[in-house]
């Protein structure tokens, strides 16, 4: 029989790391809703063209994307990010703006596996369309921040940038490209072959060797549109009346081809390896009307689970969700009262959990150990003939006799002196 193994880029998400994942996103839901953000769920594959608008010089557009032909002979693609396909409900639908939606789940780009890089990886993240105010830059970086706080995270550094309106990115391209061709012989192979297809992506150049020639580089600043300029500088005003500390990078460019005016990115210093960022997003105020809807300005941002769940073990926050039970019934009768208390616990609001199959005293005994429930609630032969049950704190050792129909309420008062 052939034995089977998860996916290269992929891998099963196991009790209890899998409740943590549920408790990441319980959490950003926490935050985002008392902005005014609601849940949105769009499909894992679109059309191939709602993502080649990511940009045709992106790597993500030219290598990493899981793309085919279905059945109906449609080339689709899984979603290799969630903004494209909240920009196309946006034009499909027409919502009333401004429209502030948030979502989670995986996303799907064949890359080089690494740790806390999968093919298959989830993030969280918000999108808010329908107004080019710079204070509403600022309400979405504010709503990044108070959820790494809430994590527990206080090693997380904000850094931010404006690649400027469209006529200032394209000066600015020009520029770049003029340089780096002045430099050509200073990049490595990647850099000349990535300069071809988009200069601010040599930008990003990790390579020791280039950053001597990357660091001398013209900065965007130089060819913000005054327009441009105020909006950028409304936005770090409007950080600053919040007390959010931030570093103006201009080398900041981001991955997709979308993204103009403000572009922030949040990196862990808690992290030791060279991919270090977070989070980030920014503004894609041309995005919808690629996808045929009418021109909308929008901004968001994603989270990735993994590697900020790896900053979170870094800093010791954000520990795995308790899965202890709050009572474990101990049934020596042959069952049927373990069935119906477990049943009266959880009805009653409490975890409860039971041994099967017929166990000995001393096993059940012991899987109550391992349950850490607080409370064990024990029926014997005797106890089933008295109409009783015996109550063990798993604390204290101390216990005490109980009337069957009465042990419910008994021990939830006790849970709650214990919880109180």
């Amino acid at each position: 029989m052939p034995s089977f193994q998860t996916t290269p880029g992929t891998r099963d998400i196991l009790p209890p790391d899998a409740a943590r994942w549920r408790s990441f996103v319980e959490e950003f839901d926490a935050v985002v809703s008392l902005a005014g953000f609601q849940h949105i769920v769009v499909p894992m594959f679109e059309d191939l063209g709602v993502f080649q608008r990511l940009g045709d010089a992106t790597d993500v557009v030219t290598k990493e994307m899981y793309d085919f032909v279905d059945k109906g002979g449609r080339h689709v693609a899984l979603r290799p990010e969630q903004t494209a396909g909240v920009c196309r409900s946006f034009a499909q639908h027409r919502p009333l703006p401004p429209w502030k939606v948030w979502y989670s789940g995986p996303n799907f780009r064949y890359e080089r596996a690494q740790h806390g890089r999968y093919r298959q990886f989830d993030q969280v993240g918000v999108e808010a369309l329908g107004s080019d105010d710079p204070l509403l830059d600022v309400e979405v970086i504010a709503l990044a921040v108070e959820f790494f706080q809430n994590l527990g995270l206080r090693n997380v550094v904000l850094n931010i940038n404006s690649l400027g309106d469209s006529g200032d990115r394209a000066r600015y391209v020009e520029a770049l490209s003029q340089y780096f061709q002045g430099h050509i012989s200073e990049l490595s192979p990647e850099s000349v072959a990535t300069l071809e297809r988009n200069p601010l992506r040599v930008l990003d150049s990790k390579r020791e060797s280039e950053q001597a020639v990357v660091a001398q580089a013209p900065s965007i600043s130089g060819f913000l549109s005054d327009e441009a300029a105020s909006h950028f500088a409304q936005v770090k005003q409007g950080l600053d009346a919040l007390d959010i500390a931030y570093v103006v990078n201009e080398r900041l460019v981001r991955g997709l081809d979308y993204y103009c005016r403000t572009t922030f990115e949040f990196q862990s210093t808690a992290l030791e390896s060279a991919q270090t960022a977070v989070g980030g997003g920014g503004r894609y105020d041309g995005l919808v009307e690629d996808l045929g809807g009418p021109a909308t300005p929008g901004i968001g941002f994603a989270i990735g689970l993994d590697r900020t769940l790896l900053a979170c073990d870094a800093e010791q926050v954000f520990p795995h969700p308790s899965t202890k039970a709050d009572v474990f019934v101990i049934d020596t009768t042959g069952g049927m009262q373990a069935l119906q208390l477990c049943q009266q616990f959880r009805t009653a609001g409490f975890a409860s959990d039971r041994a099967y199959g017929g166990r000995a005293m001393k096993a059940q005994m012991k899987a109550a150990d391992k349950s850490g429930a607080t409370y064990a609630v024990i029926i014997g032969t005797d106890e089933l003939s008295q109409g009783v049950a015996t109550v063990k704190s798993m604390v204290d050792g101390q216990q005490e006799e109980i009337l069957l129909d009465a042990v419910v309420q008994h021990v939830a008062a006790q849970l709650g002196k214990v919880n109180s």
